[in-house]
């Protein structure tokens, strides 16, 4: 159980993360979402023990990572694919792993086979990667100690739509198995497909969280006609509320049995009457932290 409660970080006067609380249960898989500079990458180095809170707690198993008799085989964790040895071999930078955490060698060829870099790749020095690759090997890393908990900031960047494919089957089936995973990506559609949760932080503070359906799962109907302003107007006389939907869209507070009834008796025209939702996780991204387009997020389907 990963266990965030009040957390808060300042550097001088400067509050980068400010009261933030959630929590991640045994098997099941944490999307950790925000625009950059939003307070993601803090909070989990806070988790990890490689930042200080001014305040407040994180915890994994109700202890900070600097209290756990073994912190690398019961936490996995993956923060800078990059910051890796490039003059070692993977099998080397995965044998070093094994001594420090005091796992069996044997892991070293296991994990480089769990990831995809068994035979050749495993002997080719880590400089001549490619940024696949490192997240690859990085992620066997924070699997080498056969951890209960994965803490992963971007573990999808440079891989290809079929590494993204593997990696969301590995960390659905790590999660099935009981585990933990606490993950950070701006690829927004591969959260979707693979988290439970969602937490989403916006400068600082968290603006949402909850299970996917419940923040996904948008209440209103999504109505459209050729004439905007009298579909509008036929709507508010009907007393539903409405607001702006995509495009000319509107999206009407109310199901739509009462939305075409209401339409109906004012002789408004409708070209479209569904329920609300299936926008997905972009949409409630845009409307929770303001991002108006891929400047702060990429939304890549595998």
């Amino acid at each position: 159980m990963i266990s965030i409660e009040h957390l808060t970080k300042r550097y001088g006067t400067r509050t980068v993360v400010s009261d933030v609380s959630f929590s991640c249960p045994p098997g099941t898989v944490t999307g950790f979402l925000g625009p950059n500079g939003a307070g993601k990458s803090t909070t989990l180095r806070s988790l990890v023990g490689l930042t200080r809170p001014t305040s407040g707690t994180a915890t994994i198993g109700g202890r900070a990572v600097r209290d756990l008799p073994s912190p690398g085989r019961q936490v996995g964790v993956l923060l800078d694919a990059g910051a890796q040895h490039s003059g070692r071999t993977g099998r080397e930078v995965l044998t070093l792993g094994a001594l420090v955490l005091g796992v069996d060698a044997g892991r070293v060829d296991e994990a480089l086979g769990q990831v995809g870099l068994a035979g050749r790749p495993a002997g080719t020095r880590v400089g001549s990667y490619s940024l696949g690759m490192r997240q690859r090997l990085g992620l066997a890393a924070a699997l080498l100690g056969d951890p209960e908990v994965l803490v992963l900031d971007e573990p999808a960047n440079g891989l290809d739509p079929e590494g993204i494919w593997w990696m969301r089957g590995l960390l659905r089936g790590f999660a099935d198995r009981g585990g933990t995973v606490l993950l950070s990506s701006h690829l927004l559609r591969e959260v979707e497909a693979v988290a439970d949760q969602l937490v989403v932080i916006a400068g600082g503070r968290i603006a949402a969280q909850g299970s996917k359906v419940e923040l996904l799962g948008r209440r209103g109907t999504v109505v459209r006609g050729p004439d905007r302003a009298v579909l509008e107007r036929a709507l508010r006389t009907a007393a539903i509320a409405v607001s702006p939907g995509d495009d000319d869209a509107l999206v009407a507070d109310a199901d739509p049995l009462a939305v075409g009834q209401a339409a109906a008796a004012a002789g408004a025209v409708l070209t479209e009457l569904r329920p609300a939702g299936g926008e997905g996780l972009e949409e409630l991204f845009r409307a929770l932290t303001g991002s108006p387009d891929g400047a702060t997020l990429q939304a890549v389907a595998a």
